[in-house]
């Protein structure tokens, strides 16, 4: 099969590789489509991402999906032709954390495109069967690799009591900022306020999931007294301004990638009681991800503004710079030249 490597830094070459051989309990996945992630283009871009370091080539994605093509010897042969979601990593299910249900921070988890375990821009990975989730027809493949960071945001309501009448705030309204706005309108929140410095974005929100869009350079969020704030942006002013948003026991939920230190309002934190947390990946999301799709609540094709080919990743590596870009997808079987299409 063909693959995508990550060689070093800013350095990306197609190889042909022996396919997966797999274990009793895993699968075959025909790649369909995967989704660009910002973890992938910080590795391309730096080569590393925190202790993580790009040491030898490394195929990169971890957002996909495709369709079952072989199984292993205890898994029902039934399920080959299916079209599945996939998680992309494998806990050892034994730990303390594993036990715990908490899989997520398993200190021995394998997790697709993180060195030294390869990902998915590549004709087929395998995966164990159980976490190759089949998809109803109505879910598109772009969707449905597009599961895995809608169940981050699935991963940080849950987190945040995110429930019928909540009042919640996020700030970037990127391709995770819209994403966790139309999960706060599913999980039942009142009113979901989005900040963002780009006029675009706040009106593609406002058509998914937010009821109001600020431009946080002329207009305060400070005392909006909200439930739940979730910072989808690293932005260090954005966090600390989202926090002091939040009223009496709220919470607030770091998932966008920032610096390692940030300044914190601890008095405002203090004197009211707010839950302060961050979010490492998900736990048991993807039924709930398939359902929210499936049923229209959550709309994940929108964000889809560029496709490429398997021999075009480094193409898409570099698209998130262009002007209205928000998800870019691979599609390993994708013959033609790039199919650049803008939804929003």
């Amino acid at each position: 099969m063909k693959a995508s490597f990550l060689l070093k830094q800013g350095e990306v070459e197609v190889r042909d590789v022996p396919l997966p051989t797999l274990e009793a309990d895993e699968v075959l996945v025909k790649v369909a489509a995967v989704g660009v992630c910002g973890s992938d283009v910080h590795y391309y871009q730096h080569g590393k991402i925190g202790p993580y370091v790009v040491e030898k080539p490394l195929i990169l994605g971890h957002e996909l999906s495709g369709t079952i093509a072989a199984v292993g010897s205890a898994v029902d042969p039934g399920r080959v032709g299916q079209r599945v979601a996939v998680e992309p990593q494998r806990p050892c299910r034994n730990c303390e954390q594993c036990n715990a249900g908490r899989y997520n921070l398993c200190p021995n988890i394998e997790f697709y495109a993180t060195p030294p375990i390869d990902g998915a821009f590549a004709e087929y990975v395998k995966i164990q069967s159980d976490f190759a989730f089949e998809i109803p027809d109505n879910v598109s493949f772009e969707a449905a690799a597009l599961i895995e960071p809608l169940s981050v945001c699935i991963w940080a309501a849950k987190r945040a009591e995110i429930k019928l009448g909540s009042r919640v705030l996020i700030a970037g309204a990127g391709p995770i900022g819209v994403i966790m706005a139309q999960v706060a309108s599913a999980f039942g929140a009142s009113e979901v306020i989005i900040t963002d410095i780009t006029e675009d974005r706040r009106k593609f929100a406002l058509q998914y999931g937010a009821t109001k869009a600020i431009d946080p350079r002329t207009e305060e969020v400070e005392g909006l007294k909200v439930n739940a704030f979730v910072d989808a942006s690293g932005v260090a002013q954005a966090v600390y301004s989202g926090i002091k948003a939040v009223g009496p026991a709220g919470h607030v939920l770091l998932v966008g990638l920032g610096t390692d230190d940030m300044n914190l309002p601890v008095s405002h934190i203090q004197n009211n009681e707010i839950w302060v947390t961050g979010v490492f990946r998900y736990a048991n999301t993807w039924p709930t991800g398939i359902e929210l799709v499936s049923s229209g609540k959550v709309n994940l094709d929108v964000l889809v503004t560029h496709t490429f080919g398997l021999d075009e990743v480094e193409d898409a590596l570099n698209a998130g710079k262009q002007p209205g870009s928000m998800k870019i997808i691979v599609k390993p079987g994708l013959k033609l030249q790039s199919i650049n299409q803008t939804t929003n």
